[in-house]
């Protein structure tokens, strides 16, 4: 698979027809592993004007998303390898749900959509997560919007507080 490397965390393929397996996993894994914020994405689609991105992601465990919601943007997820909660919050950051996924034969849920304008978050479970998601496009980052009762993720020792929190309250602590 040819590959053009748009930054450090963003790989698109120029194939016309995109296949991977489960060598280009494990490059894209080795990639996230050096990455700085511990993650990558291979875009399938050929640029952010696209009308259908579909993305393979690589996280591994501690990547901190902060919650964010997408306006007029529907996203989906099929997980591949690994376990993640993802969690949805309400505009004033109350949780409203947790969908506990894995890959297909973890027994968990393996794929969800979510719809447009809903605040969400990853919570890895396993040391690395890989999932494709498919979102529809063109991207444009104005339409992101990222909580503002969620601490940033430059702040390391408040972003560490916040995911305790989560955490705390998804094992019934909190």
């Amino acid at each position: 698979m040819r590959i053009r490397k748009f930054n450090e965390e963003v790989l698109f393929a120029t194939d016309t027809i995109v296949s991977v397996g489960a060598k280009d996993i494990e490059q894209l894994k080795h990639k996230a592993k050096r990455n700085k914020r511990r993650r990558i994405r291979l875009c399938a689609h050929s640029s952010h004007e696209d009308y259908i991105h579909e993305m393979l992601i690589v996280h591994e465990k501690g990547c901190y998303v902060q919650p964010h919601k997408h306006i007029n943007k529907t996203e989906s997820f099929h997980i591949i390898e690994g376990m993640v909660d993802i969690v949805h919050f309400d505009n004033d950051g109350w949780i409203n749900e947790i969908i506990s996924m894995g890959d297909c034969g973890s027994g968990r849920k393996f794929f969800y959509r979510l719809p447009a304008s809903i605040y969400h978050t990853l919570l890895i479970k396993s040391d690395v997560l890989v999932f494709h998601e498919i979102t529809n496009g063109p991207f444009r980052p104005s339409e992101t919007v990222w909580a503002r009762w969620a601490p940033e993720e430059t702040n390391e020792k408040a972003v560490s507080r916040y995911l305790e929190k989560i955490e705390n309250y998804i094992d019934g602590n909190g």
